[in-house]
This record gives structure tokens, sequence and C-alpha cells, in this order.
């Protein structure tokens, strides 16, 4: 990956809090327990998800850095959602947790040397991945989830008619 694509993906990484917020002000909080499907989140499910997540990340950030060569650590994250029961936990936790895991990582890696970016962890599901892959993933995921919010709003409309 070059240089400039690099940070414009970091620069993105450190954008995602406040793109979240903006995105979750366009959904009214009445529909945010809505699931347009039994097997699908509702907003406020994927919003702890995201915490549950970027505390993922968060870990496995520091591993690439302290720890080059070793597992990361896979989880279900639907199994997750059902047995932490995701709808009854706090999404105003789940943000603010989300905002300083997501600082602090962005802190760490605006500034880490290029040679970083190379090394590799083995992930259970991906097998070996570099972090430059940890930073496609994770610089991605937040606009995914706005994404999959938008359709859940959308369904959710169309349920009102």
């Amino acid at each position: 990956m070059t240089d400039s694509k690099r940070q414009a993906k970091i620069d993105s990484y450190g954008k995602a809090y406040d793109l979240l917020i903006e995105a979750l002000e366009r959904f009214p909080r009445e529909m945010w327990q809505y699931r347009p499907a039994e097997d699908q989140w509702s907003i406020h499910e994927i919003v702890v998800h995201i915490a549950d997540s970027e505390a993922n990340s968060y870990v496995r950030c520091r591993r690439f850095l302290a720890e080059p060569g070793e597992t990361l650590m896979a989880y279900d994250e639907m199994r997750w959602g059902r047995e932490l029961d995701y709808l009854d936990q706090n999404p105003e936790d789940a943000l603010a947790l989300f905002r300083w895991l997501r600082k602090l990582s962005y802190d760490l890696i605006k500034t880490v040397p290029q040679e970083v970016w190379s090394r590799e962890c083995y992930h259970p599901e991906d097998g070996m991945i570099t972090m430059d892959d940890w930073l496609d993933t994770y610089q991605r995921h937040i606009p995914d989830h706005i994404s999959q919010m938008e359709s859940i709003h959308q369904s959710w409309l169309e349920g009102q008619r």
C-alpha cells in the first residue's frame, strides 16, 4: 500500500466516531430497537457490537505492535450479541467506550514507522494478516455499519406506512 493511501485510511479511521455520531442523529431513537428480521441486529445492537469489536481491535492493534507473529483472538459476534444481551446494554456507554478505544489506537498508529505495517499476526479465521489488513478492516467497519443502519431505518420507515 502506498504511503498516501495508508495515510488516507488512517485519517478515515480517526474520524470514525464523528462519522458514527453524525449518522446516528439521522435515526429516531424510538426505532433503535427495531429489527428488520429476527436474525438481524437493531441499531441499538449494532452500537453495542461496535464497542465490542473496537475492544478486540484495540488489543489486536497492540498485538501487531508488541507481539508480531502471535495469534489474534477470533470471536463469534452474533453469539456475543445474544449471550451478552446487547439490547439490554446501554448504547451511550458503548459509544463512549468506542470513542476512547478508537482515539487511543488512532493516536498510536498515526506515528508508527513504515515497516510496522507489514508485520503479521495469525487470525484463526483469516490466516496470516498484516497490520495493513487490520487497518483496512477497521477503517471500513463504521461506514459498513452505517450502511446497515440506513437499511434498517428504511425498513422501519416502510413498516410505518
